[in-house]
C-alpha cells in the first residue's frame, strides 16, 4: 500500500520521508499508533490526529481558539429545545470529486450510532436521537434533551468527521486500505500514500472550504517510531522536523539544551488512569469490589509518580476532570487522601471480608502513552504490594491488539489516558462513565446518566459547576469506577524554522498540520 499516489494537487512537490532539512515539505514523527482511520471504528490519539487531518466536521477548533465555529457549515443554531440546525457551505466536494452534502453529514452521524463500535465514538453522541437532512444545504440534529450546553462542541469531536457515503459502508467499520483507496477525504489534506503505523504521507485538499484554511503546506509526511529512544535522535540529527507524542521527561530535559530545536508546551489536558472491569476485577461480590477499588485509590502515590517517573512533566490528578477546567475538585485527595492511607486502605478491605493480599493481573500498554509507561506501571506495582495487602501480576501488550482486548473483558485492571476533545469538563465525564461509554469496563448507572443530563442541560453556569461539582464527589464516593493518577500538558519538539507549533497547542487538543510551515 505504501507510495500508491492517490491524488494530484496542481503546483505541489514531492512529500519528503528521510531528511527534515531538504525540500518542501514537512516530516513529523510520533510513538502514537493507529488502531483505525475510519471516524466511527476509533476513539484514540494516534487514530484521531489522522482523522483531523483528512476529515470535515460541521463545526471545529480554529487554532488557538476554545469555541467551535463553523467548518463545513455556514452556521448552525437552536432552532426548537431539542433541534440543533446546521446550513453548509455551497458546493462542498470529497477528494474524489463527490459532492459533500446534509446527506453525507446524516450519513455520518447515523453509521456512528448504528455501528456502534466499542472502540468508536458512539459515546459522545449520547444525547443525538438521530439526523435530518431536508435538502442538500441543511442538517437538523435531533436531540433527546433540551437546551444541551455541549452540543455544538460534540460537533466538533471525532463523533463528527464527514465521511463519503459512497465509500463507506452504512453498517461496518471500512479498513484502512479501503478508506485511502476510496479517496472520500473532506479535511485540510489527503492521504497519498499509507503504510500503517510506518509511514503515512499527506497532500493538501484542493477541494476544502472550511475554517481551517489553506495548508501551509503543501505535503506532510508523518512517521512512527517504535521507542521514544529513535524519535529523539531524528529530531536531534534533523531527519524530522516535528517530535509529537511521545517523549520521555529525561528526553525532553536533553532536547531543552539542544540549541537545533525548541520544545513547546500547551495546555493539554491529558489524564492518565487505571481501569477496572466490574465483572472481572478482583471480588466476590458488588461491595466487595468496591472496597477493592477504593482500596488502590487509597495505596497510590501520585507525587511520587509524578515526581520519580516524569520529573514533574504530569501533576498529581485526584479526579475525573483535570485542574484548569470549570467545575474541576479534588475528590479522590478529599475522600482517599492526597497521598498513600495504609490504614483507610486495610479498613476497607476488611469491612467487606475482603481477604488479602488480593490478586490483582494489571494490564498496561508500552507504546501508546509513552516510554515511560513501563516505569509507572512497575511503580504502582510496587506501590500496592508495599501495602502487603496486594499481589500484582503486571503484563503489557502493544496498543493495537491492547485496544481490541480491553473492550473483550481481557484485562481485570488496566491502564487508559485520555485526550480532550473538547474543553470541557464534561468531556472527561459523559464518554467515560455514560451510556455505551468508552471505557467498556461494564460501569454505567442510571443516576450518573441523569446526572451528565442535567449538567449537560443546564443554561446556568454556576448552577452547572455545582453540578459537575457533585457529580465527580458521587463517581468518586459511590462508584471508583477508575483510579485517575496524572495530568499533564501537550509538548511537541520542532525544528528551528519550523513555525505555527504554538498555534495548534491548544485546549482542543486537536494537533493541526495544516498551520505548520518552514
Amino acid at each position: 500500500m505504501a507510495g500508491l499516489a492517490l491524488f494530484a494537487v496542481a503546483g505541489c512537490g514531492a512529500g519528503r520521508t528521510n531528511a527534515g532539512g531538504a525540500g518542501t515539505g514537512l516530516v513529523l514523527g510520533t510513538t502514537d499508533k493507529i488502531f483505525s482511520i475510519d471516524p466511527a471504528g476509533s476513539y484514540d490519539a494516534g487514530s484521531s490526529m489522522v482523522e483531523a487531518q483528512i476529515y470535515q466536521q460541521v463545526l471545529n477548533y480554529a487554532p488557538g481558539e476554545a469555541t467551535p465555529k463553523p467548518d463545513a457549515a455556514q452556521q448552525c443554531s437552536f432552532t426548537g429545545p431539542t433541534v440543533y440546525t446546521c446550513t453548509l457551505r455551497p458546493g462542498l466536494k470529497f477528494t474524489n470529486g463527490d459532492p459533500l452534502t446534509a446527506a453525507s453529514v446524516k450519513f455520518s452521524f447515523d453509521r456512528v450510532q448504528k455501528i456502534a463500535d466499542p472502540n468508536g465514538p458512539v459515546s459522545l453522541l449520547g444525547n443525538l436521537d438521530h439526523t435530518d437532512a431536508p435538502n442538500p444545504t441543511t442538517v437538523a440534529f435531533i436531540l433527546k434533551h433540551p437546551d444541551d450546553q455541549t452540543f455544538s462542541e460534540i460537533l466538533a469531536t471525532p463523533a463528527g468527521h464527514i465521511v463519503d457515503e459512497k465509500v463507506f459502508p452504512a453498517d461496518k467499520v471500512l479498513d484502512d486500505d479501503a478508506v485511502v483507496k476510496g479517496k472520500g477525504f473532506s479535511g485540510p489534506y489527503g492521504i497519498t500514500s499509507y503504510d500503517k503505523n510506518k509511514l503515512v504521507e499527506y497532500q493538501a485538499n484542493p477541494a476544502y472550504n472550511g475554517i481551517l484554511g489553506t495548508p501551509k503546506t503543501a505535503t506532510v509526511s508523518e512517521k512512527y517510531y517504535a521507542s521514544s529512544d529513535n524519535l529523539k535522535l531524528d529530531i536531534q540529527n534533523g531527519n524530522i522536523d516535528v517530535a509529537y507524542r511521545t517523549l520521555s521527561p529525561t528526553d525532553l530535559d536533553s532536547l531543552r539544551k539542544d540549541d537545533k530545536v525548541t520544545v513547546h508546551e500547551g495546555p493539554g489536558g491529558e489524564l492518565r488512569y487505571i481501569v477496572f472491569n466490574m465483572n472481572t476485577m478482583p471480588g466476590g461480590t458488588p461491595e466487595q469490589k468496591l472496597a477493592v477499588r477504593k482500596a488502590v485509590a487509597s495505596s497510590i502515590d501520585r507525587d511520587a509518580l509524578s515526581r520519580e517517573v516524569y520529573k514533574g512533566l504530569y501533576t498529581s490528578a485526584y479526579s475525573f476532570v483535570p485542574q484548569g477546567y470549570a467545575g474541576a475538585i479534588k475528590p479522590y485527595a478529599d475522600i482517599y487522601g492526597a497521598g498513600p492511607n495504609k490504614a483507610e486502605a486495610a479498613r476497607y478491605l476488611s469491612d467487606a471480608g475482603v481477604q488479602t493480599p488480593v490478586q490483582i493481573d494489571l494490564q498496561y500498554n508500552p507504546d501508546h502513552y509513552g516510554a515511560s509507561g513501563s516505569e509507572e506501571y512497575a511503580a504502582i506495582k510496587n506501590q500496592l504490594e508495599s501495602t502487603g495487602m496486594f499481589r500484582v501480576n503486571l503484563q503489557s501488550t502493544e496498543w493495537v491488539t491492547y485496544n481490541k482486548e480491553r473492550a473483550k473483558d481481557a484485562y481485570p485492571v488496566y491502564q487508559l489516558g485520555w485526550y480532550p476533545d473538547y474543553p470541557d469538563a464534561d468531556d472527561y465525564l459523559l464518554p467515560l462513565v455514560g451510556p455505551d461509554n468508552f471505557l467498556q469496563s461494564h460501569f454505567q448507572d442510571p443516576g450518573i446518566d441523569a446526572q451528565l443530563v442535567a449538567e449537560e442541560t443546564e443554561p446556568d453556569k454556576a448552577k452547572r459547576i455545582a453540578l459537575l461539582e457533585q457529580l465527580q464527589r458521587d463517581l468518586a464516593d459511590k462508584f471508583v469506577p477508575i483510579v485517575p493518577l496524572l495530568s499533564g500538558r501537550s509538548v511537541a519538539v520542532a525544528a528551528k524554522g519550523v513555525h505555527g507549533v504554538d498555534s495548534t497547542l491548544d485546549l482542543a487538543d486537536e494537533f493541526r498540520f495544516s498551520v505548520l510551515s518552514k
